[in-house]
């Protein structure tokens, strides 16, 4: 039997399996975006996929945490609104 590989979400701190979560990632350059395929190269955070969880991320400065630096205001509002895309886009 396969071990499937379970990530925490950085908004509710659910464990989830990774492939129910949605992975944002840092790259070597500090951008932050969404890493739909999981394999970008950088440093990862893995969230749930409704916009609870990003709100939750971002009154706790959670992004903040896991990238170990100040993620600007800016970025969480791009990543809700790609959230939201992803969200009418059906997944």
């Amino acid at each position: 039997m396969k071990k499937i590989p379970l990530r925490k979400c950085v908004g509710c701190k659910k464990i989830s399996p990774k492939k129910s979560l949605i992975r944002i990632v840092k790259d070597a350059q500090g951008d932050i975006s969404i890493d739909l395929t999981g394999k970008k190269n950088g440093r990862g955070a893995y969230i749930c996929k409704n916009l609870d969880c990003l709100a939750a991320a971002f009154k706790k400065k959670q992004l903040d945490y896991s990238f170990k630096c100040k993620v600007d205001e800016t970025v969480y509002q791009s990543l809700k609104e790609e959230f939201g895309e992803k969200e009418k886009g059906g997944d």
